[in-house]
């Protein structure tokens, strides 16, 4: 991608200086290791933006030299990227690692050995159980390191989120469903839950295979990872934390958009549940939760494009007896980066919201 026409470089960097904020004094130094992917990118970009942190270098395995200003022009940062040096980068506070699960794991590890906070946006660290990583993902690279892990649903896990040194960042609809569906598992409310989830192309990265590309994915919904998401035992490993230990029944599907997601989350409850009692239920639960709202209509992704918000959307069905529960996200957003920043906020003392506004 070549820089915009009308911006030579050093318009550039004088445009992205002039928006950035300046950074406290002592602010916890940053590196963002994968910053050439859509989540590293954005990640990169509100550190460089955020007042209380200073984003010190971004890596990649390719674009190597290039700012990635450049590479994405929508993003100020006019760091070179670099590739990865950890023993260089002694010093550092906090690194964001946005690499594919199994390559991250070791990379996690050779920050923790510098002395790094770590936030992992791959799923090598979201499973406690390391019987199931192996099961869906294959052998662990760092096993060692599961104990020290918190998985990163920052809702859920906030206190100890703000004491961890190595926070997993969540799946993208795992957020979206454990946001809908964490009121009612709190409650033992849940007998039996379909997920039906839908998400731009986006989520499936920056390189595309022949079913990501525009060209299968426009003008189309398509499911995959039919009955074999990577994603259902995260879900099914957090509902059992809050009381729901059961199967899950999870699909996800790409639709035509840039970014955003909607999970449709359909819960056979174990007792009848009306209107108003799911109301105050849902109300009660995200009363004190900045970027949860619940939504009075069924909300869409629109409503939360660019924002580290969830809206949910909570429905007795007196037909059938059941409850639907719908909760949108932006997928690169909350369902990664923002969310990223948000936990990194708890993990040195910043104020939760910083930076996301």
């Amino acid at each position: 991608m070549d820089t915009p026409a009308g911006h030579d470089g050093s318009s550039l960097t004088a445009a992205a200086h002039a928006e950035r904020q300046p950074a406290s004094a002592g602010a916890p130094r940053v590196v963002v290791a994968g910053a050439t992917g859509f989540a590293g990118a954005l990640a990169a970009d509100l550190l460089w933006r955020h007042p209380g942190f200073e984003l010190v270098a971004v890596t990649g395995r390719s674009e190597v030299g290039r700012r990635l200003c450049d590479v994405y022009p929508r993003y100020r940062v006019p760091l070179a990227l670099a590739e990865l040096d950890v023993p260089s980068l002694a010093g550092i506070d906090a690194a964001i690692v946005a690499y594919p699960h199994g390559a991250a794991a070791p990379t996690v590890g050779a920050f923790r050995d510098l002395g790094a906070r770590v936030i992992d946006l791959s799923a090598d660290f979201r499973l406690g159980s390391l019987a199931t990583y192996e099961k869906w993902y294959g052998t662990h690279p760092r096993p060692d390191l599961l104990d020290q892990a918190v998985y990163g649903l920052t809702e859920l896990h906030r206190e100890r989120i703000a004491a961890a040194t190595i926070v997993a960042n969540p799946g993208c609809y795992p957020t979206a469903a454990l946001l809908g569906l964490s009121p009612l598992a709190r409650a033992g409310l849940i007998a039996d839950v379909v997920i039906d989830a839908k998400q731009g192309i986006s989520g499936a990265g920056r390189t595309y295979d022949d079913t990501t590309h525009l060209s299968a994915a426009g003008e189309n919904i398509l499911p995959y990872k039919v009955a074999a998401h990577r994603h259902t035992p995260e879900i099914e490993e957090q509902l059992a934390r809050l009381g729901a230990d059961l199967r899950v029944q999870f699909q996800a599907h790409l639709v035509p958009l840039d970014q955003g997601e909607l999970a449709s989350c359909y819960v056979t409850p174990t007792r009848a549940v009306a209107q108003a009692e799911l109301d105050e239920l849902f109300a009660a639960a995200y009363a004190q939760e900045p970027f949860v709202e619940v939504a009075s209509v069924p909300p869409g992704t629109r409503d939360v494009m660019a924002t580290n918000l969830c809206r949910v959307f909570a429905a007795s069905d007196s037909h059938t007896g059941k409850l639907v529960l719908l909760a949108a996200i932006d997928n690169l957003w909350k369902g990664t980066s923002s969310q990223a920043i948000q936990n990194l906020n708890l993990m040195f003392g910043q104020p939760e919201a910083a930076g996301l506004s």
